[in-house]
């Protein structure tokens, strides 16, 4: 009896190389999806910074071609699936809403449907969103808390959600959805809000950037480190009985606040160098997004393990160096 076999799609990402890195250490044999491009040069460049790009086996394979995704199953015959992929970036999807449907949203039940007819014993794990919860209906959000999508994102991951549902219900599918609250990373990519700040304030504490652009100063976000997250993805494929959790850390904090913890990590007051742009304001904000991670504390035993001042400061640390070295990522 070999290692465990795994299959990541979206494995190049930041929670792709973080959740990789915790199989391989586990033991498993991991294998990715990769989407071709023409940055074939670059896209494994998060798995090359965390260390582990010679140790997973990569095979081209898109979410939108069911027959590719058929072929890649019956290659790998993996235990455990793990559906990360997605056009993730929610500013884009208002100007790529179609895009969005198709890969986040139509994308993930290619993926259940290839579950279903190659190996249906395997455990399926879909990455859910908070932003589902949108304009939120409750001021701290549970696996019970209805849904209110604000964004062709989050209303494409909650198909994507609601179908890994229907597949476990309809077909007995051991399908579980994680309803992961943001989680960061040095890994994270630099158009998210967190990494702009992390970097804008790199760039200016050693002199090549004097101002850092941002949009809603005000909105908040329960911020937790996707290394601790990824745990959670693996937890849920443990367990006896599928089923659909909450990952946060339970605390909230504003983009502002943010940004104050970064600028301070380095000496700095973020009121000298931040300004406000309209063009990084959304069509519609979600304001606020508080969870509730008591049922994967209780079933799953797991809980945020790195605070948010460490966060930051990791983060901040990682892009200095990288800029102090002239790499990009």
């Amino acid at each position: 009896m070999g290692p465990k076999r795994a299959l990541i799609t979206g494995v190049t990402g930041q929670d792709g190389a973080y959740l990789s890195k915790f199989l391989l250490d586990q033991g498993y044999e991991v294998h990715g999806l990769l989407r071709r491009s023409a940055s074939a040069d670059v896209i494994n460049a998060r798995l090359k910074w965390i260390g582990v790009a010679d140790a997973i086996t990569l095979h081209d394979g898109n979410l939108t071609d069911l027959s590719g995704l058929i072929r890649v199953l019956e290659a790998v015959r993996p235990a455990e699936v793990y559906n990360l992929a997605a056009q993730s970036f929610v500013k884009s999807s208002w100007q790529q809403p179609i895009l969005t449907g198709t890969v986040t949203g139509l994308g993930a039940t290619n993926m259940l449907e290839a579950v279903r007819i190659v190996c249906p014993d395997a455990r399926f794990y879909q990455a859910s969103s908070s932003e589902m919860y949108g304009l939120i209906q409750e001021p701290v959000q549970s696996e019970t808390t209805p849904f209110y999508p604000r964004s062709p994102y989050a209303a494409a991951k909650l198909y994507a959600h609601w179908m890994t549902v229907n597949y476990r219900e309809s077909f007995g599918l051991h399908a579980s959805s994680g309803i992961l609250f943001n989680h960061e990373s040095p890994l994270r990519g630099i158009e998210f809000v967190t990494r702009k700040i992390t970097d804008g304030v790199a760039r200016i504490k050693l002199g090549l950037e004097k101002k850092l652009a941002l949009g809603n100063l005000d909105a908040k976000r329960d911020w937790g480190h996707a290394r601790d997250y990824v745990k959670a993805m693996w937890l849920m494929l443990q367990q006896d009985k599928p089923d659909d959790y909450v990952v946060a850390t339970g605390r909230t904090t504003s983009v502002r606040d943010f940004c104050a913890l970064a600028f301070s990590h380095v000496g700095l007051r973020m009121e000298d160098h931040v300004t406000v742009d309209e063009r990084y304001l959304r069509p519609a904000e979600v304001d606020v997004l508080l969870g509730n991670g008591t049922k994967a504390k209780e079933k799953l035993g797991w809980k945020a393990e790195t605070t948010l001042e460490e966060l930051v400061a990791e983060m901040v640390e990682a892009d200095l160096a990288r800029l102090k070295r002239h790499e990009h990522l």
